[in-house]
């Protein structure tokens, strides 16, 4: 990869040299175990006679099948089947006969279950809090080296827009009656989602290929690195390789208590639980809670100070966003300075930056926004008043020519020297399915 004012490039071997110092300590040996004691156990509730739900028929396959590779796909994995457990841990999804809780046993299953539910709600925040740690530090980080002006802050207004609209898809899966599964395979393919526009911004293909054009200054080496960050081989594979392992080991274990307890409500009326069964089933909750948030707590802290970047002063970036992009243009006393843009799309956002040159003498100038519609009807955006500089932006609810104009028809003397730059960034567009 390239390097840009003294910015280390980032490679997997680089990555490598500062896991190497990060270990993770060994997975207790009593995630494997209890893995194994629950498979056993629920093959003890397989009965040939009776065909399997399709549910739990889709679930014990994947029980035997390989983790996800990713870190993070085993990370939502975890999380759906966290989400899984609860919903079977409610009382209203027991099976009808403990529902009625019409002897001591059930009376004490009822008291460990929601133990059980209660323990698992908390680590489902833990997880959660997680993610979103991280979705916004890796943002954070990304736009550390972008523009310091309205372009970052465009960049930003087109991602909490694009989380607005996933965010709406969930809820309207939810409102429709999807499942947990349902909802987290949408939740996943939104997650390969920004993958893919983090890679396209790095590229400069897509929808960012408009928006890369201001990026005059951004490291090379940060873009190179957002475009192959979640290669097979690329710097995240070393991660994977160093950490995936244990995580592997707890995607294994959630998804083996998940499959027991469904198929012990499934058979509740022919097979009663055992003490023995309640015992194992409580120890492999407790274990997988308390090595889950081990696992994050320690990723967390080492993920957070990965050498991905350096900052921003040695990458250069300081100096690249004092590049030389701007316009200047002389605006002669009684006359206007006019820049029309043509917006093809509704909630682009055009924006601006711009500055009157100042000598002994405080100077300003006249600003207003007007847009004009294919009719020729015009109406005014931004209404007129003097500013010295002034930066901004806004979303269009219409099609057509915006014009922003800088007004110095009141001077009668002075010239003003402005120096700006405007543009339109087109809206984010969500990869089609």
């Amino acid at each position: 990869m390239s390097s840009n004012s003294g910015l280390v490039p980032i490679t997997r071997a680089f990555l490598s040299s500062y896991y190497d110092k990060h270990p993770f300590p060994s997975i207790s040996n009593d995630v494997f175990r209890l893995s194994e004691q629950l498979r056993r156990l629920s093959a003890g509730l397989l009965d040939a006679t009776l065909p399997l739900p399709e549910g739990e028929r889709y679930l014990l396959q994947e029980v035997d099948s390989q983790p996800p590779h990713k870190i993070d796909e085993n990370m939502w994995k975890n999380r759906e089947q966290i989400e899984e457990i609860i919903f079977l841990l409610e009382s209203s999804h027991w099976p009808k006969l403990l529902q009625q809780q019409s002897t001591p046993e059930d009376i004490e299953l009822a008291r460990l279950l929601k133990q059980l539910r209660e323990k698992c709600g908390h680590i489902l925040k833990v997880v959660e809090s997680f993610q979103s740690k991280n979705a916004e530090n890796v943002f954070n980080t990304v736009m550390t080296y972008m523009p310091q002006d309205f372009r970052g802050s465009l960049i930003r207004k087109q991602r909490e827009r694009s989380e607005k609209n996933k965010k709406a898809q969930v809820d309207a899966l939810v409102s429709s009656g999807g499942s947990i599964r349902e909802r987290y395979a949408l939740l996943w393919k939104q997650q390969m989602e920004r993958r893919q526009q983090l890679a396209q911004l790095g590229s400069a293909a897509g929808v960012y290929k408009t928006l890369v054009k201001y990026l005059v200054g951004v490291p090379q080496v940060l873009l190179d690195f957002v475009r192959q960050i979640n290669d097979d081989q690329g710097p995240m594979e070393e991660q994977r390789h160093r950490y995936g392992p244990p995580m592997y080991a707890l995607t294994k274990l959630v998804l083996n208590i998940r499959l027991f307890l469904s198929l012990s409500w499934w058979r509740f009326e022919d097979v009663k639980l055992q003490k023995h069964q309640l015992s194992i089933l409580e120890e492999a909750v407790n274990v997988y809670i308390s090595e889950l948030e081990r696992f994050i707590k320690f990723t967390g802290e080492v993920f957070a100070n990965s050498p991905f970047f350096v900052t921003a002063e040695e990458a250069g970036a300081i100096e690249a966003n004092k590049n030389d992009d701007y316009k200047e243009a002389s605006v002669r006393a009684g006359t206007t300075y006019e820049v029309s843009l043509e917006v093809d799309s509704v909630n682009s956002y055009i924006a601006w930056d711009f500055s009157i040159a100042q000598g002994k003498i405080s100077m300003d100038i006249g600003f207003s926004i007007e847009y004009t519609n294919s009719s020729g009807r015009k109406t005014l955006i931004l209404p007129y008043r003097r500013y010295d500089s002034d930066q901004g932006n806004f979303c269009t609810i219409s099609a057509g020519n915006y014009k922003l104009i800088w007004d110095n028809s009141f001077s009668t003397f002075f010239k003003k020297a402005l120096r700006y730059k405007v543009d339109c960034i087109p809206p984010v567009v969500e990869p089609e399915a």
